[in-house]
């Protein structure tokens, strides 16, 4: 009788762990590409490298239901190089999300280090979900995450759903709203139509002498034509510095993060604004098949010739529904006094820089297996 009550007890125990660890989902990608970046200055770079489409990761999201249509939510995700093994970044255990949040009828409320609106909108921008060579608005470079922030999401309502965002920067001394990240976000989706804005101002620290708000702000649209999609995208930013040689390169607020989100308010470039204008397309030419186009402009609006154009063409081949091979060959022509790469690296430390950008014309080539689980 003891051991029927011991063996009910465990099996009932085991239910209750097995539903628990259903709400528990471990998700991941793994992308690794040969790509190739040559220079009009003869200079060249070929090398295995992670993430033309998704930054290799390995992720744990678990949602746990409260009734009455609330959860309660997290998610921890960590990248990785898969070239090498190693750590995308060795300063964060999740460094790209680390976030607990409640869902609720009104709305999602989030808090921790968490994706941008900007960067979750990826697949808006253009038709390689802005991550490839070519994507013009990804050379510019695109804020993605920060540390200490606080969200709230609406529900969609009659195809709108709106987002906010609040960076604290943690400064001793400093009041809320000391070199704070905000963040809004606006999207709207009906039938083949899509449309929306993300955008994001960061404070300087008040004891800087550059008190420019550094910005960026994002509009895009798109239309589902049946066998692909049209997307039109456009930026307005001054979140470009310049290099050693005073040409455009980098950026004042960090893409990834700053330790405690900190703009120091010294760079005199948060004076000098920039225009991107975008514009890609795709057609499916078979259930498997898909390839696409893309080209775009950064303007220097302070006429100071430090812009840059360009784009791609590429395709992709789904083998499975996971599993997804895909080749771009672009180039980026930069003007005289600016200094922007292809993002991202093409060999497995290094890319080209120096005189070999510097107002340089650059043709790259990327080839790759994306495989998601």
């Amino acid at each position: 009788m003891k051991t029927k009550i011991v063996l009910t007890f465990a099996a009932l125990g085991c239910s209750a762990l097995a539903q628990a660890q259903n709400n528990v989902t471990i998700y991941g990608t793994v992308d690794q590409y040969i790509g190739y970046i040559s220079s009009n200055s003869g200079a060249h770079i070929i090398g295995l490298n992670d993430g033309t489409l998704l930054r290799s990761r390995v992720g744990f999201r678990g949602v746990e239901e409260l009734g009455n249509g609330y959860q309660a939510k997290f998610n921890l995700e960590q990248g990785l190089n898969a070239d090498t093994g190693s750590s995308a970044d060795a300063a964060h255990l999740f460094d790209r999300q680390a976030w607990v949040g409640i869902n609720t009828p009104v709305g999602e409320f989030r808090l921790g280090r968490q994706n941008t609106e900007i960067q979750q909108i990826g697949g808006a921008i253009d038709y390689t979900e802005r991550t490839t060579f070519g994507s013009i608005i990804n050379s510019f470079g695109v804020p993605s995450r920060y540390d200490n922030d606080i969200s709230y999401k609406t529900p969609r309502i009659s195809g709108f759903q709106g987002s906010v965002h609040y960076a604290l920067a943690e400064q001793a001394g400093g009041g809320l709203s000391q070199s704070a990240i905000y963040q809004l976000a606006l999207d709207y989706t009906a039938g083949p139509y899509r449309a929306g804005y993300a955008g994001i101002v960061a404070k300087p620290a008040p004891t800087g002498n550059i008190q420019e708000k550094i910005q960026y702000h994002n509009l895009y649209a798109d239309y589902d034509y049946g066998p692909g999609k049209i997307y039109l995208a456009y930026v307005h930013s001054n979140n470009i510095t310049s290099n050693a040689n005073g040409l455009t390169a980098g950026s004042i607020l960090s893409n990834i993060a700053s330790p405690n989100n900190l703009i120091a308010g010294t760079d005199k470039n948060a004076n000098r604004y920039y225009n991107i204008y975008q514009v890609s397309a795709d057609y499916r030419l078979s259930p498997q098949l898909r390839i696409g186009a893309l080209y775009g402009v950064i303007k220097d609006t302070s006429n100071g010739d430090a812009g840059a154009q360009g784009g791609n063409v590429g395709a992709f081949y789904d083998l499975s529904k996971r599993t997804t091979l895909y080749s771009f060959a672009s180039v980026m022509t930069n003007d005289a006094n600016a200094g922007f790469r292809f993002s991202g690296s093409a060999g497995p430390s290094a890319n080209l820089a120096g005189a070999d950008v510097n107002g340089k014309r650059l043709t790259g080539f990327q080839a790759g297996v994306v495989h998601r689980f």
